[in-house]
């Protein structure tokens, strides 16, 4: 029996995505956005039409919410009574699921799933005509999916909605909903992001010191590539003396001696808390 999906958000910036990769797949999928803007979104560039979250509740098998974190808690408690036991419910983000607003509903699956995005390596990240940052166009990507709650054997099918939704795919991993909220907001934002803004506000402010806008970004830029294949072991090479002293200089002034408690369960939680 094909699966059918109710998908909430369908005409976002996210469910669009998502509504692209779903058409022509085994699934039947029925999309449900409120927003106007969203509809004719929808209905302009994929020629889909949206319908009632009612209608499309209907003997639902599963559920995707592609909605922002902050609206997961309301709406996964709106439509629960709606929804048949066993349904599958999927979010595309640890966030919600972690902080516990899912509802307590034991006889419901809960699967999540989120893209890692072409990697800064994967050439087809630049295909002229096609480029792909986010992923789910023309660049591989690999996913990470937790089965938070529901028999084992639903994994299966939450992982091949997964594997359509984020197309093409590159490697698939299992975590768990803790480990996923370790990738993102602890690896990903917390850190990755907000060491790259850094890098940012250094850039602008070497300009501000005298250096030619466009110089210090490529010059910024550059090494960001040759020195993150070496890091992280993309190709075999290793640094400089005059670097690794750098390295080891710079770190003590540019980090706290305790940063790594980023990761401890709480500081989790309590960046998620805000995120929600």
């Amino acid at each position: 029996m094909t699966p059918t999906i109710a998908l909430f958000g369908a005409g976002g910036k996210m469910g669009c995505r998502l509504s692209k990769n779903l058409m022509g797949s085994p699934f039947r999928v029925r999309h449900v956005e409120p927003g106007a803007v969203g509809r004719q979104r929808l209905k302009d560039e994929l020629g889909l039409d949206a319908v009632t979250a009612e209608a499309a509740l209907d003997g639902a098998d599963v559920v995707i919410l592609a909605v922002p974190d902050t609206l997961i808690g309301r709406l996964a408690a709106e439509i629960s009574p709606q929804l048949k036991p066993g349904t599958m419910v999927i979010t595309l983000d640890a966030a919600a699921p972690f902080a516990g607003h899912l509802p307590d509903r034991p006889d419901l699956t809960y699967f999540v799933t989120h893209p890692c995005h072409p990697t800064i390596f994967s050439p087809e990240v630049h295909t002229p005509g096609a480029v792909d940052y986010f992923g789910g166009i023309s660049a591989p990507q690999s996913i990470v999916n937790a089965l938070m709650q529901g028999p084992e054997e639903a994994y299966a099918l939450g992982e091949a909605i997964a594997r359509v939704i984020y197309q093409p795919i590159l490697r698939s991993y299992r975590v768990t909903v803790e480990q996923m909220a370790l990738l993102e907001p602890g690896l990903s934002e917390t850190v990755c992001a907000t060491l790259l803004d850094v890098m940012r506000e250094a850039m602008d402010e070497v300009v501000a010191r005298g250096v030619p806008a466009d110089c210090a970004r490529d010059f910024l830029l550059g090494h960001m590539t040759i020195l993150s294949a070496v890091i992280f072991k993309q190709i075999p090479g290793q640094f400089s003396d005059a670097c690794n002293k750098a390295i080891t200089f710079g770190k003590p002034r540019l980090m706290r001696d305790d940063w790594l408690k980023i990761f401890d369960r709480d500081e989790i939680a309590d960046s998620i808390q805000r995120i929600t």
